[in-house]
């Protein structure tokens, strides 16, 4: 994700508000019933124990002139436990039925966003099963929801960590990832698009049907679906990697970057290995937004987007899409790097900017703003996910690149994130890889930049040609 306006945390040391985080609901001593919540420090109560979901199959029938929302999920698992009782993630529509392998089961909502389902038959550890969901009603107006509306009447969905259960039920974790489809019914003059590729698009008595299949693994967030009078954009790489790329109305002047996409992604390919995913494009919409969002293949991007801001969210294809974060305070793996590609290689390799002089410069210039450093690289707090990895972030690893030299440092980050390819990893797990590949030991380095407030001491801070 990138944030129109992370310069004002910068520069007015203005945090995010921490939310506060809701506490571990009890786990019921019952060995038959699957936790309600997989205890994420700042999102305890996202997921669900008691299985591993392995593809959602979704089929929603949207009407843009009232908001109104059909929709049937189902879910795909492996029980890992003996379930009498299980749970999913949901805050869309009203429910009208839960089907548990096509037998009726019962359910019932609570909290925020918990779908309790309690089948005819226990489930037993080891075995597939489904859940299918119907629902209905209208999709929520509020920003929250992860719902937008278009100036056109269109609307899409984005929004990071959450704005998947405001359409369809599922596990809604980083560490359970499952393969995506979508079947998306709309009036005939409106267009959807969403993630992976499009293998049906026909038209019949008045309405449009499309499906768009994801055949890599996703989590939550990284799904989308938008409807709009689309104008689209297909491209294809050297390799064939086929692009389809989506313009609202007033987001045509947005093509000229999106022509460039090719070049972006085997720019992010030098860098990283292997576009990881077997199609690409963009949805540019235009309505006003403080956020683009890497969803998978296919990122959303606001009206304000430029060349870096796309270039941003592809790196994201590999840094936080394909290699998920395994806990929300982990997300420097995530912004970190795709900030980095964009702020810094990017300018050095296609623009010829002097890069070591930005960074002393951008040290120099909030190097004594106790508030530049006050939110911590390496877990910044619930409601601070989004500050401090878009600012710190591409300065720590510009250090470490100097740290390291680039012979070290490249190979490091490639075969990192494509060791961990449609997995997950930790901010841990990255310091003690790049440890293994450096000459020296960079206990106090990481420390200094990943745990601690305020500048670092100045041979962290001015490493290597830095000095100079």
């Amino acid at each position: 994700m990138t944030s129109r306006s992370w310069w004002r945390y910068a520069v007015a040391g203005v945090a995010l508000a921490a939310a506060a985080a809701a506490p571990v609901q009890a786990q019921s001593t019952d060995p038959l019933v699957g936790a309600p919540g997989l205890g994420d420090p700042y999102y305890p109560m996202d997921g669900n124990g008691g299985y591993d979901a392995v593809h959602y199959d979704v089929a929603i029938d949207y009407d843009p002139p009232t908001r109104h929302l059909n929709g049937s999920a189902r879910v795909s698992a492996r029980a890992t436990q003996a379930l009498r009782t299980f749970n999913l993630d949901y805050a869309g529509p009203e429910v009208a039925k839960v089907s548990v392998n096509d037998l009726p089961a019962w359910f019932e909502r609570t909290d925020e966003h918990e779908l309790v389902v309690t089948p005819l038959l226990p489930l037993l550890p080891g075995l597939p099963f489904t859940v299918e969901v119907d629902y209905a009603g209208p999709v929520g107006e509020d920003e929250g929801s992860g719902w937008y509306v278009s100036p056109s009447g269109g609307a899409f969905v984005a929004g990071e960590p959450h704005s998947a259960t405001s359409w369809y039920p599922l596990n809604d974790t980083p560490t359970d990832k499952a393969t995506f489809t979508l079947t998306a019914t709309v009036p005939q003059e409106w267009e959807v698009m969403s993630n992976g590729a499009k293998t049906i698009d026909t038209v019949t008595d008045g309405r449009r049907t499309t499906r768009w299949e994801s055949r890599h693994p996703v989590i939550g967030y990284l799904t989308t679906v938008a409807i709009d009078r689309f104008e689209f954009l297909e491209q294809r790489r050297a390799d064939g990697t086929p692009l389809l790329s989506a313009f609202a109305p007033d987001a045509l002047d947005a093509k000229e970057n999106e022509l460039r996409l090719p070049e972006i992604l085997d720019f992010a390919e030098e860098l990283y290995g292997p576009y990881p995913f077997d199609v690409a494009g963009g949805i540019y919409v235009d309505t006003e937004l403080e956020f683009s969002l890497e969803t998978q293949t296919r990122p959303v991007y606001a009206p304000w987007t430029d060349l870096r801001t796309v270039v941003h969210e592809i790196a994201h294809q590999w840094w936080g899409d394909s290699m998920s974060v395994r806990q929300w305070s982990d997300i420097c793996l995530n912004e970190c790097f795709a900030s980095y590609t964009a702020d810094y290689l990017w300018p050095e390799r296609k623009e010829g900017k002097d890069v070591d002089a930005e960074y002393r410069e951008t040290v120099a210039e909030f190097y004594d703003n106790p508030k530049f450093w006050r939110i911590t690289l390496q877990d910044p707090g619930v409601g601070n996910e989004f500050t401090s990895v878009y600012y710190r972030g591409p300065l720590f690893l510009h250090a470490l690149r100097r740290t390291l030299g680039d012979d070290v440092f490249f190979p490091a980050l490639r075969d990192f994130v494509t060791g961990h390819a449609y997995g997950n990893a930790s901010m841990p797990e990255f310091r003690a890889f790049v440890q293994s590949r450096a000459p020296g030991d960079l206990t106090e380095f990481f420390a200094a930049w990943l745990d601690r407030e305020g500048p670092p001491a100045d041979e962290y801070l001015y490493p290597g040609t830095l000095r100079s």
